[in-house]
């Protein structure tokens, strides 16, 4: 009797230690927060190029690493809020974009930050170099100073004869006003007019495109955005209504429809994203990995959409592609 209840006794104590031990094993799984300004349909495709290349890193999203998702939809005004969240569930490490930047990094200074896509993180004080982030913020820059120009003098070549351009842009993000102000004297060589179309929230875009109209814009350029990714389908729709010639800022505007795009791919740019999550759980600090830069660019047309708003793409203007839609 006295062995059973020594025995018992030790199966109860290794019990006892065992289930702490199994705890602690369970809570640490990294856990990712994902911090979208956009909505979970408009950047599916994104995400999902980020799991994919976390699975060939070795983890299994629910078995070896936990992954919180959480969409502004749009509204700006919920990041701060959805940004805490993140906060509070301690998650190892939040990967977001634009405006989900900013209010990452006011929601925590030690949680390391993964920019998926900024579009300029030196000039907007994200980061103090490219080399050199410094602070708990590294990822990947848009490099879009070099790219904007490059939209509009494709945008004029394919065009020639599109004197006013309307660009749909989005105030206070990471970038402030250099969206304009650097587009500007490409403008002025080029002889076009900008005619500037901000929006803050989605209650601007109905009055933006009504100015568009009104000031006779004869093609439509859009800036980077959560909020303009959001309402992709009313861009597209506008552009196609009022059979203006577009040049947006990715490959996805045009795969859902639209005219042309010229700028790197938002989907590698995830996927990459998920190599710099991958270095951090390993240990490294985001202070000590350099922010990288694009390396793949797609330049798209999409002849089916020139067709249904009777636009011919010169053959010069084609040749270029680096993909045809037909």
């Amino acid at each position: 009797m006295r062995k059973k209840f020594i025995s018992f006794a030790l199966s109860a104590m290794l019990l006892a230690l065992s289930v702490p031990a199994v705890a602690q094993q369970l809570a640490r799984i990294p856990r990712i927060g994902i911090l979208s300004p956009s909505s979970a349909s408009s950047v599916s495709a994104r995400v999902e190029a980020f799991r994919q290349r976390l699975r060939e890193l070795g983890y299994i999203e629910g078995k070896n690493i936990l992954i919180e998702y959480r969409y502004a939809e749009g509204k700006r005004e919920r990041l701060p809020d959805l940004a805490a969240e993140l906060v509070r569930l301690k998650v190892d490490v939040i990967v977001t974009t634009g405006t989900g930047i900013l209010a990452a990094k006011k929601a925590s200074g030690t949680i390391p930050i993964v920019i998926a896509a900024a579009a300029d993180p030196v000039g907007a004080g994200l980061v103090s170099s490219l080399a050199r982030p410094g602070g708990n913020i590294t990822g990947l820059s848009l490099m879009v100073p070099d790219l904007d120009g490059k939209r509009l003098e494709l945008l004029k070549e394919a065009f020639p004869k599109v004197a006013r351009v309307a660009i749909l842009w989005q105030p206070g993000a990471t970038r402030g006003n250099l969206p304009l102000t650097e587009l500007e004297p490409v403008a002025k060589a080029l002889r076009l007019k900008l005619l500037p179309l901000p929006v803050r929230s989605l209650d601007d875009f109905d009055s933006a495109f009504a100015r568009a109209k009104r000031d006779g814009a004869q093609a439509l350029i859009t800036g980077t955005g959560g909020l303009i990714t959001t309402q992709q389908r009313q861009v597209l729709e506008f552009a196609a209504k009022n059979r203006l010639p577009a040049m947006y800022n990715n490959s996805e505007y045009v795969k859902a429809g639209g005219l042309m795009s010229y700028g790197p791919s938002y989907t590698d740019l995830f996927r990459r994203a998920a190599d710099f999550v991958d270095k951090i759980l390993k240990g490294t600090k985001p202070a000590e990995i350099p922010v990288e830069q694009p390396t793949k660019f797609e330049f798209v047309i999409n002849l089916n959409a020139a067709k249904q708003i009777g636009l011919t793409i010169p053959p010069n203007v084609l040749v270029r592609a680096d993909k045809v839609i037909r």
